[in-house]
């Protein structure tokens, strides 16, 4: 079954006259891996959002729209908290086991404290 992020990888190529053949090489993988990628087989590695972004230079509507694509098809989020400070790592764990829990509201308010950190 085709993902968001298969939607916009396929329109990324066409858009751009590539068959999937071309896309694969630029980002360094197979073909089959790329085609897994957007069938939800594989899941898309990270730094792929990156290494797309400067390949293809993207607007920031692009960047916004593959973004909402990786939020669609993602159903798990890994967190490397390996460098984590203790109070980033306990913050990560608490939203984590509150998540399911989390009305819209809250939610939102969340969102928007992140969006204003992150500049967006």
């Amino acid at each position: 079954m085709l993902t968001s992020i298969g939607r916009f990888l396929r329109k990324l190529r066409i858009d751009n006259g590539e068959i999937l053949k071309d896309m694969a090489e630029a980002l360094g993988v197979s073909s089959a891996f790329l085609s897994a990628v957007e069938n939800g087989k594989k899941k898309m590695p990270e730094g792929w959002i990156e290494k797309l972004k400067t390949i293809y230079s993207f607007t920031a509507e692009q960047a916004e729209e593959l973004q909402a694509a990786v939020i669609d098809t993602n159903d798990a989020v890994e967190l490397n908290l390996q460098n984590a400070t203790p109070g980033n790592r306990a913050l990560a764990i608490s939203f984590a086991r509150e998540f399911d829990s989390l009305d819209d509201e809250t939610s939102k308010k969340i969102f928007e404290i992140l969006k204003r950190r992150k500049g967006d």
